[in-house]
Formats: structure tokens, sequence, C-alpha cells
């Protein structure tokens, strides 16, 4: 029921918000009385990218009248263990670990590996990489991804 409130056109005035700032919007989503959006950057989201996001969307959402009821804004960089959105996500990320549920025809499964990009059309496009413990090589059709997070190497 609450991401009802977050029509198309709310979520373009949302995204323009974002862009203004020279922030990608991620991810929106309203679920408890949270407003929840997540930014992105080529070179890292900053602190005073979110903040002034913040105040924009303050401001937007008053006109947009959202707030009728009580609602908390929260707006945040992905973090070191971000979620993988897009094709465009593999690729920027090649080299790096992640952590990928995905389905088969044996069934679900769970791969860490490491990102080398997208093969393949864009029709069916595959995630490569290579097996983390196994070091042996890993395609899976992008269609077939159900989650996908970086894993942080500290």
């Amino acid at each position: 029921m609450d991401n009802e409130k977050l029509t198309a056109q709310l979520r373009q005035d949302l995204q323009a918000v974002a862009a203004r700032t020279g922030c990608e919007l991620l991810e929106v989503d309203f679920k408890g009385g949270v407003l929840r959006v997540v930014l992105d950057r080529e070179e890292g989201v900053t602190l005073q990218d979110c903040t002034t996001v913040s105040r924009e969307l303050s401001a937007l959402l008053d006109v947009e009248d959202f707030g009728a009821r009580r609602y908390t804004l929260e707006v945040s960089s992905p973090g070191l263990d971000r979620r993988l959105y897009g094709l465009k996500d593999y690729e920027r990320f090649a080299g790096s670990l992640a952590r990928i549920t995905w389905k088969n025809e044996a069934g679900k499964r769970t791969d860490l590996i490491r990102l080398e990009g997208v093969a393949g059309d864009e029709g069916e496009p595959s995630i490569v990489g290579t097996g983390a413990e196994s070091s042996q090589p890993i395609r899976i059709p992008f269609a077939c991804i159900q989650a996908a997070r970086l894993e942080p190497e500290l």
C-alpha cells in the first residue's frame, strides 16, 4: 500500500532532483512510513550529496503534498555491500567480488564470483566471472539473477 504513493511522475521528479546534484537515483522505496532513497555517483556519494538531495527532496515532497501523513525521509549511498542494479553495475565493478543468487534448472544457488563484466548480446546478456574459491569460469544469464551484492574486501 505504501509504495502506491510513489507515482511514476513522483519517481521521475525524485530522479530529476538527484540528477541536478550529479547523482543517480538507484532506488526509492516507501514502507512503514519511511521513504528510502539510495543515490550513486561514479566517484562516490558524499555526506554533502545526501544532505543536498535530502533538502531538495523535502521541499519537493512538501509541494507534492506527499507528507499528508507523517513520514521519515532517508537518503543514503549504496554502501560497501551495495546491491548491483543493472548491467552497467556489472561492468563498472569488474574486478570486484560479488555474491550472486540466481536460479537455474537445478534450482536456486548462490555463487561468490570475481566479476569480469557482461557478455552476449543485448537480448540475452550474461554476467561473467571466475569462482572466488574455485577460479573456474562462471557465466550467469542476467535474466536468472535474483539478487546480487558486492562482497566487501577489507
